[in-house]
């Protein structure tokens, strides 16, 4: 493994980012990161037989752009076509869904009818459900923020964007909201890398991630973080 670490942890140390804005993935402090990422990025270091170091941020854009600036070895970031020519991407690990939350007399009863003049969508900025509604909105407005459900909130915007899950627990301790059940988008989690390692490393790493999706390691981790509703991503074809 040797070729392979200096190639991919090039000062020594495996310098992993992880959101922690995303809790499906991730949860913690920076100090004591847990989840399916830091489950991941550990057994990449234990492969390459060298220590991991945790870089964590609040919000994927960050995670990219510490990756790109070369400030991270390896990433945990949504599969999008903004981030392809920058991220040297996986096969997805985890699948989990986009959701929309509006107000309870909201008119909207699915994603399609979110889509239309004068709605306007709060989201994360830099988030793969900006990338992804920024690339396919025809008629409705993006409004980006720290947060999507606080631009929500704060601007009475007619729809918040987000994972599933915590906009699940969003709408339970906030009356007068709910989530549009069907999904308006699917994303997929995947590890990436920057584009110039060589190939045998990206090899390792597909390899690496369809071995810990086959024998258990990635669903037994989103058990331990009590993710339950995080879906294992099918084999690669």
């Amino acid at each position: 493994m040797g070729d392979l670490s200096a190639d991919l942890a090039p000062t020594g140390v495996l310098r992993a980012a992880v959101n922690l804005g995303n809790p499906v993935l991730a949860h913690g402090t920076p100090d004591a990161p847990g989840g399916v990422t830091v489950d991941l990025a550990r057994e990449v270091a234990a492969r390459l037989e060298v220590p991991v170091e945790f870089v964590c941020f609040d919000a994927a854009r960050k995670s990219f752009e510490a990756l790109t600036s070369g400030a991270a070895d390896l990433c945990f970031l949504a599969i999008e076509p903004a981030r392809a020519a920058s991220v040297a991407f996986t096969a997805p690990y985890v699948v989990i869904e986009g959701a929309f939350v509006v107000p309870e007399d909201s008119p909207f009863g699915s994603p399609a009818d979110v889509d239309r003049p004068g709605v306007r969508i709060g989201v994360k900025q830099g988030s793969a459900y900006d990338l992804f509604l920024t690339r396919t909105l025809a008629h409705a407005t993006v409004v980006r923020g720290a947060d999507g459900v606080a631009a929500f909130e704060e601007q009475s915007l007619e729809v918040a964007a987000g994972i599933r899950q915590p906009m699940t627990a969003y709408v339970s301790s906030h009356p007068g909201t709910r989530v549009i059940p069907e999904r308006f988008m699917q994303i997929q989690q995947a590890v990436g890398t920057t584009p110039d390692r060589h190939p045998a490393t990206v090899a390792f790493l597909c390899d690496l991630v369809e071995e810990l999706k086959a024998n258990g390691f990635v669903a037994d981790s989103l058990r331990r973080a009590n993710q339950p509703d995080a879906a294992v991503a099918p084999p690669a074809e």
